[in-house]
């Protein structure tokens, strides 16, 4: 077994707090937008943005970014253990301790996991061998992620499907 330096131990660190900054610092945008503080919002918008670069460049010191054929095998084995073993465990853990708003949570990103699977994976196996361009539609609510065209209603949570954005 390869043993990780203190260094490569660092940049998982740093990626995985540089990446959590991006997405935290994109939802208290939303907040101060919603709030009325748009000039607040938009200095969150420009440190998510930043915080991204600095994800991005941590993944690429770590030589984490491979061909795309293993990039879809690494997201697939990364959405397996999830669906697969940690959010059933988070599911039974909130649900043992009656704290619904995290076991709903976990719930919906479970299901979805396995969308996610099932759609790298459709890839994967296809690599090479289709032309066939289309959007993806993602649910605000759940997170579920469909090809072509959003449904009427989203199947994971009940959305109204018109709310799911066009990911091109």
């Amino acid at each position: 077994m390869k043993t990780m330096s203190k260094t490569q131990d660092f940049l998982k660190e740093a990626f995985a707090g540089e990446s959590q900054a991006n997405r935290k610092y994109q939802a208290f945008a939303a907040k101060a937008d919603k709030e009325g503080y748009f000039q607040t919002a938009k200095l969150f918008r420009a440190a998510s943005e930043a915080e991204a670069v600095h994800a991005n460049n941590h993944l690429e010191a770590m030589s984490a970014i491979l061909s795309t054929p293993e990039n879809l095998e690494g997201a697939i084995s990364g959405e397996d253990h999830e669906y697969e073993s940690m959010y059933p465990e988070m599911i039974e853990t909130a649900k043992a301790e009656k704290i619904k708003d995290a076991e709903m949570s976990f719930y919906l990103a479970n299901e979805v996991e396995k969308i996610h699977s099932q759609l790298f994976n459709k890839l994967l196996s296809t690599q090479g061998t289709s032309t066939e361009t289309f959007p993806y539609y993602v649910c605000p609510h759940c997170g579920n992620t469909v090809e072509k065209e959003a449904p009427a209603t989203c199947p994971v949570c009940g959305a109204d499907g018109k709310l799911f954005k066009r990911v091109d």
